[in-house]
């Protein structure tokens, strides 16, 4: 009898999870307060990686994460066409691209921010890029569960900001965030910030190739990898710099990629991968990008990537392997957001409108893929 009562206990605790990790993240905080057990059943740590691996590979409860204008259009300003107009970041159904829940500052700040990396539910804020300093407070928050922290400062204040990067490393099991900086060709400076110890570390060897004078290009974090392009006369090289153990390493670039305009890194299948719009298309209708992927240290060129000839522009890759692109509205000030098949060429059209953000003389376009967790960020 004892036998038959742990049996069936321990069947209905399967049978509780197996129908709990399927649920949204609110409905799962909202679950804590019902009883003990169930407290204890979806606050462990079994549970918050059960759910999160359900959510990801059954493509649940996930959200495409994009900054637009709260209305969805611009108000154009003939006369100052760069005159500033009010942003917001917000869900959209990974599927139907239904508009969600639209997300305010976590400290309440009515200010606009900025998004540096999500990964397994967790994001990093900080001011946008425009006013990035090393003086702005970064955050790592949950907004699925409505928690955050905000990081503790440095004393490095004599540097600007150069990037910002945040993701998952799971050779320490640790999220970091890395943020490189630089005031002139010989000062350059790598920090990193450890989410299990609270605590920010210096790099102290930086690779004499750092301390050159180059231009710095786009970039990714894969696996707690910092990618970024770097541009030195006319040769682009990949850097990379592992969080964990903090080594850096540079790669020659493929030798077709003879130009920074219109050259992109993005994460493929967990790997680096380099779309490159240069060529002309052989196939009419289509335009073409040239696909590369750096796997095992090297960099392995795919079929290229074809695509109909509607003036997109590449903006990432989603976990499906579908190409984001986007193509832009300007009377209303917006982009339409596409989602384009690398391998058929199937194009979904989402109905999502970008904001269309300028630093300098660049635009700027931002979406995140976004699985809700119950990941606390601390």
């Amino acid at each position: 009898m004892i036998s038959y009562r742990m049996t069936s206990t321990i069947c209905k605790k399967e049978i509780l999870m197996d129908i709990l990790v399927r649920l949204p993240a609110k409905t799962l905080m909202r679950f804590l307060c019902a009883c003990k057990a169930w407290n204890d059943l979806i606050s462990s740590p079994d549970f918050v990686s059960t759910n999160l691996n359900t959510n990801i590979t059954k493509r649940r409860n996930m959200h495409l994460l994009c900054l637009h204008h709260p209305d969805f259009k611009r108000v154009v300003d003939l006369e100052d066409p760069y005159v500033k107009q009010a942003l917001q970041w917000s869900f959209f159904h990974y599927e139907t691209f239904e508009q969600g829940l639209g997300l305010s500052h976590p400290s309440g700040s009515t200010e606009h921010y900025g998004m540096y990396g999500s990964s397994n539910g967790l994001v990093c804020i900080s001011n946008p890029d425009e006013v990035l300093n090393s003086r702005s407070p970064i955050i790592i928050w949950n907004p699925s569960i409505k928690k955050f922290k905000t990081l503790p400062s440095t004393t490095n204040n004599k540097f600007r900001y150069m990037s910002l990067q945040f993701g998952f490393h799971p050779g320490v099991n640790d999220y970091k965030v890395v943020r490189m900086m630089r005031i002139n060709k010989d000062a350059f400076a790598v920090e990193v910030y450890s989410l299990s110890t609270n605590s920010w570390k210096m790099i102290e060897e930086i690779p004499p190739w750092l301390k050159c004078n180059f231009k710095y290009l786009e970039g990714t974090f894969i696996n707690g990898v910092a990618y970024r392009i770097l541009e030195k006369g006319f040769m682009y090289s990949l850097m990379s710099f592992d969080s964990g153990s903090e080594e850096f390493e540079e790669f020659i670039l493929p030798e077709s990629v003879i130009s920074s305009h219109n050259l992109h890194i993005y994460p493929f299948e967990e790997k680096p991968c380099l779309i490159f719009h240069w060529y002309i298309s052989d196939e009419e209708g289509f335009d073409r990008g040239e696909f590369f992927v750096f796997q095992d240290k090297r960099w392995k060129l795919m079929h290229p990537f074809y695509y109909p000839s509607r003036c997109y522009h590449t903006i990432g890759v989603s976990i499906d392997n579908e190409v984001v692109m986007e193509t832009r509205d300007y009377c209303n000030g917006v982009a339409d957001l596409f989602l384009v098949n690398y391998e058929t060429r199937e194009v979904r059209e989402t109905g999502i409108k970008l904001a269309i953000t300028r630093i300098g003389y660049n635009e700027h376009f931002f979406v995140f893929t976004y699985a809700e967790s119950l990941v606390l960020p601390n």
